[in-house]
This record gives structure tokens, C-alpha cells and sequence, in this order.
């Protein structure tokens, strides 16, 4: 199994998206430059074969070459373990074949838009010297934007020098191949003309200009049959765009474009408005293929070089009597006469044997029946049919189909009304219902990913549910139908579980919390709280929280940390001290009297005194002045009183704020 599996240590298969006769076609990503790419593997069976391998090599290395916006890059060429690969860009969208066949036929503009952009891309590949050789939409793709890009360059090229023969191969490309192709001889820069002319055919009609049971036939149609007008399906193509196709596919490549440059001159030019109703293409008549060449005698001169190519026979030739070199050499010429009527003659008799072992078994039979219409019919019941008739069974083949269910037959070969000879035999083409598309494990993959790569599969419908999970976001959490399982994709509807990541947890506010309240619910969302920190206030109470990092309402998840500012409340303010200077009159309690003692008792209300108790308490005989000393503490008052013998004499408040 190759999914999961690094190339070189650098691509790591993602998933199959493809596959042919020759090589499976991988999505890969590249782990150095962090992008999609396609990976084309080839089959084991063509690992065996060094001479192709060798080829493989040289001719992919050099596509590595060609640099154009309508061809596929190819980025690396390499083999690892008898796996031999190309990497190239990975083209998001479909083939042209499923394009065609989706869309068909197309408009004219569209036809004509997309050869313009085939023709440029094989024009760089033929001044860079490389022939395509198998062009077919099988190998051109489109993407979303309707560009379309050449691929298979190096294989193409790989396989036309080798003596590899893979009869699906064939199959897919007979139907482009060029007559020389078709003969066994090597192909050129016209061989990719034909093969554009007859991609062009499709675009504009939806079909194939030629069709056969099998690829011998439809090959002899490229060799001997016309190709039909494109305007026998759509008369309204013009006359101009139809003479692009005739001329590109004709058989003789002498009557075909000099280069690719003249047809997309051609392509560029057909719709405008004076070449809309020019005269029909028509290749020009060879007289020469129809000219009575005259017998040459001894007294008839030669007229040109080319009536030499036809001799008299013996009784023809005059007299006998001429030199010995003049025998020699027209013994010689003679010998070289007769290898063209041999070759002929040889290829008629294999012709004619081929068909005598078709048709002669038939001949013995005396009674003609026809082949009756079984399609839809049971297996069985179609049998029973056929045998009433006095048919054989011959083969059963077993294919899908999208209509004929499971168990019916599809059709017969030869075909329904077609009259046989009594005990002919008839293959049977059995349903084996629609085409079911085997399932990979997507568990663990993201879903844009899977999405795009089923995207072409034409499910019926592709639904998501999400839920929360540790998993990264868009991560497929399961799936149904199972990974394994094979599905008809359009009767099948995919569901996906999908990863929305962890469970968000908003952020609730925690100003004004104590900090025991805002530890407990961290603790009970999951979330860690960090208190370190503190600040004072002048209005949050200590020990209740100011702020928040991250701020209310936040998106978090489990085993975040939250940091919050404590308050120490309010800063307290030094004490501030104040000194009073009083004077204390000496007041004599009677004339006459001078000299007798008076009692003094200071009393002081700050941080350090109260009035419970006196301060100072001293005797005066005379007016005495005195300093009293207050310290006030923030948001308190400060007060004194002075008492002489029992009598307030000086009293005062001061607040903290009134001392500087």
C-alpha cells in the first residue's frame, strides 16, 4: 500500500486520484516546498523492461524541459525501491475527456478557445524539439478557471521506441492515432497534428470520428476512411472551422499543416466574419494515382523519368540479342520490379485468409437467424433467448453500467437485429450494475483535503457535522460509509464527523471577585489563574481583583492562563506633623496677690496621645509661651486643649489635610 508512503524522503503519498494501462496517478505533497503535486507510478510490468526504462528516463528528463502555461510541469523524475515515478504539477480539476463528455458538444467559441491554447503548447513542444505522440483528452487536463494543460510527455515518448504492448493502452489511443501511427511508422510533428484534428472533432461533436469493435478496426478506418464532417451533427459550425479539423486530419500528411503554428494561425482567423462561408476543404486529386502508365518496348522511347517505374513483360521486350550488361541489368531492374507485387500480393492473401476465418464457419451454415434484442433481459432468460434462436454463447463479459441493472445484459456482440448464420456464437455483455468506487480511510486527514479529492466522484452529497474535540481543526473524526467499502457514488451520500478543536471557553469578567471566588472558577473551567501581582487602589477594597488578562468574553481553551491585579487598597499617606506655638496668661486669681501659682494641663488627641490623659501639666507664676507638637494620621483630626486651674483657656482641631 503506498498511501502514507515518502518517495526520495520528500513526497509523501496522500491518496490514488487515477489510473491507466500504463501508470497509477498520486496525490503527494512535498515536504521541502510545502505543495501538492501529482505523482505519476509506473506499473510494475513496464519496471522489467530497460529498454524502456532507459528511454524513460532520457525523454522525461528532457520534458522537464518544456516550460509553457498550457503544459504540465514535470519537477522531478526518480526511482526508489523498483518504483519508477515522475513528479509534476498537480492540476486541480478534471480530464478533457470528462470535460467532453460532461459538456458536450461544446459551443464553437469554446471548442475553438481551448485548440487555440493545445496548439500553442505543442507548438513550444515541436521548437523544442519533443513530439507528443499520444495526444488525447485522456491527457489533457482542465481546471476550474478552463485552462488546460498537455501531460504525458516523457511517457509517450518512452513507449513509441519500445516493443511494449498493453492492449488497454491501445484501446485508449487508437482513436487519435494517426495513419502512419496506424501503419507502424514513426511519428512526426504531423502525427500531433492528426491527433489535434481529431481531439478538435470531439470537442465540437461530442463523438469519435471513427468506431470499431476492436482496435485493428478502428485503426484500417484511420488508414482508409474519410473523416466525416463535423456539420453532419451540427450544421451551424462554420464552413471555415470544419475545414481546420478536414485539413488537420487528412490522411496523407503532405496535405496536412506545415506546422502547428499554421493551424493555430488558422484557429485564430476561422471565425472572422469574412471566412465564415469559404469553400469546403477538399484534397486535391491525384492524377497520377489514376494514370494508364504505357508499356515500354525497345522502339518507344522513354518519355519521363517516372514511366520507368512500370516494365514490359518478355514477350515485350524486343529482341534477345542485346549485350550482356544490357541483360544484367534489366534482370537487375526486374528483381527490383517484382518486391512491390510480392509485398501486395502477400498482404491481399493475409487479408484474404483473416476473413475467410470470420466468415467461412459462418458460410457452412445454411440458415440465416437474427440476433434477437436481449438487452435489459436476465442473464439467463437472455441465454434461453439466444439458444431458441440456434445461436451459441460464446463469451460472457462482465461491465458496469449506469443504466442496465445487475444481472441484465447490456448488449450482445454481434449486435441485436444483426443476421448470422444458425449456431454463430455471441458474446454476452453482462451489468454488474453502476460503477462502485472503493472508499479510503479519511479518519485523521483534513476535510478541505478529502473534499477536493472526491470532488470528481459525483457523490450524490458530501455532509459534515462538527463537534469539539482535541484534535486540530478540520480533522475527520470518522466517517460513514467505512474506509473499505465500495459505494456507487451517486447513489451515496458521505458523512463526515469533523473537529471544530477543543471546546471554547469564554472568558467570564472577574473584577470586583476575591481572589478565592476567581480561583475557584478558573479551577472549574479548566483555566490556571495567576495572582502574583499586586497594585493599591483608591476604590477596589483589598484583596479584590482590578483587572484581567485576557479581557471579558475571550475564547479560551483548557490549561490557559488567565493573569489578574489584586488590590492592596488604598496607599496609606505618611503621618504629618504640626507644631503650635501658644502663649498661657498668667491671670492672678486676686489683686494684690502677685506671685502665687497657677496650674497649666495640656491635653492632645493625635496618633500618639489621646485626651484621657494630660499631655504636659506644669505651673506658671507669670505669662509663659509654649509649643505643642501634633501628629496627624492620614483621613484623621488632630486636637489640644489647655486648661489653667480647671479652665479651658486654648483649644483646637486641625485636619490632616489643612498641614502641608
Amino acid at each position: 500500500m503506498l498511501i502514507g508512503k515518502r518517495l526520495s524522503g520528500r513526497y509523501k503519498i496522500i491518496d490514488m486520484i487515477g489510473g491507466g494501462g500504463m501508470a497509477n496517478v498520486y496525490l503527494a505533497h512535498d515536504m521541502i516546498l510545502d505543495r501538492d503535486v501529482a505523482v505519476k507510478m509506473l506499473r510494475l510490468d513496464f519496471a522489467n523492461d530497460e529498454e524502456f526504462i532507459r528511454r524513460f528516463h532520457r525523454e522525461a528528463q528532457s520534458a522537464t524541459s518544456l516550460a509553457h502555461p498550457n503544459i504540465v510541469n514535470i519537477f522531478d523524475v526518480g526511482e526508489e525501491d523498483d518504483l519508477y515515478y515522475i513528479v509534476m504539477e498537480f492540476v486541480d480539476g478534471n480530464t478533457l475527456k470528462q470535460y467532453i463528455q460532461q459538456n458536450s458538444p461544446l459551443k464553437v467559441e469554446e471548442a475553438i478557445e481551448i485548440m487555440k491554447q493545445l496548439t500553442s503548447a505543442i507548438s513550444h513542444a515541436h521548437h523544442n524539439h519533443i513530439i507528443h505522440r499520444d495526444i488525447k483528452p485522456h491527457n489533457i487536463l482542465v481546471d476550474h478557471d478552463g485552462n488546460v494543460k498537455i501531460t504525458d510527455f516523457g511517457i509517450a515518448m518512452a513507449l513509441s521506441a519500445t516493443s511494449i504492448t498493453q492492449t488497454n493502452s491501445v484501446l485508449g489511443s487508437v482513436h487519435y492515432l494517426s495513419p502512419e501511427q496506424a501503419r507502424g511508422g514513426m511519428a512526426n510533428r504531423k502525427s500531433d497534428i492528426y491527433s489535434l484534428g481529431i481531439v478538435m472533432f470531439e470537442l465540437l461533436t461530442g463523438r469519435l470520428p471513427f468506431s470499431g469493435e476492436s482496435a485493428v478496426s478502428i485503426a484500417l478506418k484511420h488508414l482508409q476512411s474519410e473523416t466525416p464532417s463535423v456539420r453532419r451533427w451540427n450544421p451551424n459550425i462554420p464552413q471555415s472551422v470544419e475545414n481546420i479539423v478536414l485539413k488537420a486530419t487528412a490522411k496523407d500528411p503532405f496535405h496536412r499543416y506545415n506546422s502547428v503554428d499554421e493551424m493555430e494561425e488558422d484557429l485564430r482567423t476561422a471565425l472572422d466574419p469574412d471566412r465564415l462561408f469559404e469553400p469546403k476543404f477538399i484534397i486535391p486529386i491525384d492524377d497520377e494515382a489514376t494514370k494508364a502508365i504505357p508499356i515500354i518496348t525497345n522502339d518507344k522511347p522513354l518519355k519521363n523519368l517516372d514511366e520507368t517505374i512500370v516494365h514490359t513483360s518478355e514477350k515485350n521486350t524486343g529482341s534477345s540479342g542485346g549485350t550482356s550488361d544490357s541483360k544484367q541489368g534489366k534482370g537487375a531492374n526486374k528483381k527490383r520490379r517484382k518486391w512491390p507485387i510480392v509485398l501486395t500480393s502477400l498482404l491481399v492473401l493475409l487479408v484474404l485468409l483473416g476473413l475467410s476465418a470470420y466468415f467461412v464457419p459462418g458460410l457452412i451454415s445454411a440458415k440465416d437467424v437474427k440476433i434477437p434484442d436481449v438487452s435489459g433481459m436476465k442473464e439467463d432468460d437472455a441465454i434461453s433467448k439466444l439458444r431458441q434462436q440456434g445461436l451459441t454463447i460464446d463469451k460472457r463479459i462482465k461491465l458496469t453500467d449506469d443504466e442496465i441493472e445487475k444481472g441484465s445484459v447490456i448488449k450482445t456482440n454481434p449486435e441485436a437485429d444483426t443476421v448470422v448464420k444458425e449456431k454463430s456464437k455471441v458474446t454476452l455483455y453482462i451489468s454488474t450494475g453502476k460503477e462502485k468506487y472503493e472508499l479510503s480511510d479519511y479518519v485523521g486527514r483534513q476535510y478541505d483535503d478529502v473534499v477536493r479529492l472526491l470532488d470528481n466522484q459525483n457523490f450524490k452529497d458530501i455532509k459534515k457535522t462538527e463537534k469539539n474535540d482535541d484534535s486540530e481543526p478540520g480533522t475527520i473524526l470518522s466517517q460513514n460509509p467505512s474506509g473499505g467499502e465500495k459505494v456507487v457514488p451517486e447513489d451515496t451520500v458521505l458523512e463526515f464527523e469533523v473537529s471544530k478543536g477543543p471546546e471554547k471557553i469564554v472568558l467570564m469578567d472577574l473584577t470586583q471577585y476575591s481572589v478565592k471566588a476567581a480561583q475557584d472558577y478558573a479551577a472549574s473551567v479548566g483555566l490556571t489563574l495567576d495572582a502574583s501581582q499586586e497594585q493599591y487602589n483608591e476604590t477596589i477594597p483589598r484583596g479584590m481583583i482590578i483587572s484581567q488578562e485576557p479581557k471579558q468574553g475571550t475564547q479560551l481553551q483548557k490549561g490557559d492562563k488567565v493573569s489578574v491585579i489584586v488590590s492592596k487598597g488604598k496607599e496609606e499617606k505618611p503621618p504629618r506633623e504640626i507644631t503650635k506655638e501658644i502663649t498661657i496668661d498668667y491671670e492672678p486669681p486676686l489683686p494684690g496677690q502677685p506671685g502665687q501659682k497657677q496650674e497649666v494641663r495640656i491635653y492632645i488627641d493625635d496618633m500618639n496621645h489621646n485626651m484621657s490623659v494630660p499631655a504636659d501639666v506644669f505651673s506658671i507664676t507669670e505669662t509663659t509661651t509654649r509649643q505643642i507638637k501634633l501628629i496627624i494620621v492620614e483621613g484623621k483630626k488632630a486636637s489640644y486643649q489647655v486648661f489653667r486651674d480647671s479652665k479651658v483657656i486654648a483649644e483646637e482641631t486641625i485636619n490632616y489635610n489643612d498641614v502641608e
